[in-house]
């Protein structure tokens, strides 16, 4: 009952239950809308369609941070935006990882919609679940932010000097570990998850792909989420910048995975926003503190410029 009372204050400190309300509804809508009506059957997502659901979510996103301005402050919506870049860059740079979990495990592009689906729906109580052990512990803890900040800026150096080669995810540990703990198929069986052989219950390559997708989720959530709790404190503002940023994955991902060796300055661009936000926390001992305004405006001059370096570098090469 504590613990209960315990999450039920860290959630009431954010927003009021109401906003909370709010935003179940639209997230529920758009799930349903996405699922139930506009993907009901697979099919390999046309460029269009994916450029007017992405752009989509991303005016959702920004419709909702301005209700957030008119009911709360205006303050709170820049926070609001900034952590939403900030998610949505990492998802960015996260691109490249999932094409490549799905290129490794062989799944089709008409089943990776449905795959990508339920890894948001995944994500989206995983994410819940870190936040509220975030919030808690920073409510005890408050000196944990500064390891969040210490944490970040070595995670944006290692990023800005360190390039990641391309391997095959069947050969690594973690599909190994999945694949040896769960009984398994090698073959597809549609859009099933699970199959039914000899009266025993097998997870498909579907279901494994869904499984390391999650894991890897949970891994990247360990950057952001630190990230986000050095702009702000406030749980409404960190969940709703994170779940809107996932939503708007799925699109995104089939929008730029063919196209994401592009983006070659993504990953440079990503560490100095990181070693900004974790640096952020230090300025006021030497006189400096920064608004959200400016923390918004850094974040998106760093993610635009850092997109716009990498297209036109390589605007000869093929995409």
């Amino acid at each position: 009952m504590e613990n209960l009372l315990s999450v039920l204050n860290i959630v009431e400190a954010g927003a009021p239950i109401w906003l909370w309300l709010v935003f179940a509804v639209v997230v529920v809508s758009v799930l349903y809308l996405d699922l139930c009506v506009f993907h009901k059957h697979s099919s390999e997502p046309k460029f269009s369609e994916t450029l007017r659901i992405c752009a989509s979510y991303i005016g959702l996103a920004v419709l909702f941070g301005l209700f957030i301005c008119y009911e709360i402050n205006k303050d709170t919506g820049f926070l609001f935006y900034t952590g939403y870049l900030v998610e949505f860059s990492l998802s960015m740079d996260n691109i490249f990882v999932i094409s490549l979990v799905f290129t490794s495990m062989k799944i089709p592009r008409t089943h990776q919609h449905r795959v990508l689906f339920w890894g948001v729906m995944g994500a989206i109580i995983l994410r819940a679940v870190m936040i509220l052990l975030g919030a808690s512990l920073i409510a005890q803890f408050h000196w944990i932010l500064y390891v969040f900040s210490v944490f970040l800026i070595f995670t944006g150096v290692k990023m800005l000097f360190h390039d990641e080669d391309e391997a095959d995810l069947t050969e690594g540990k973690l599909f190994q570990f999945v694949r040896k703990h769960l009984r398994a198929t090698k073959h597809l069986t549609g859009e099933k998850f699970w199959v039914r052989k000899f009266g025993k219950l097998y997870a498909t390559p579907l279901l494994l792909t869904l499984i390391i997708i999650e894991i890897m989720d949970v891994i990247f959530a360990v950057d952001s989420i630190p990230a986000i709790f050095l702009i702000t404190n406030d749980t409404f503002v960190v969940y709703t910048s994170n779940i809107f940023a996932i939503l708007g994955l799925r699109s995104l991902y089939f929008l730029l995975a063919e196209a994401v060796n592009r983006f070659k300055y993504l990953k440079q661009s990503l560490s100095i926003i990181l070693i900004f936000i974790g640096s952020k926390i230090f300025f006021p001992f030497i006189g400096f503190k920064v608004i959200p305004a400016v923390s918004l405006s850094v974040t998106f001059a760093l993610l635009a410029g850092g997109i716009i370096l990498s297209l036109i570098k390589t605007q000869k090469q093929p995409s």
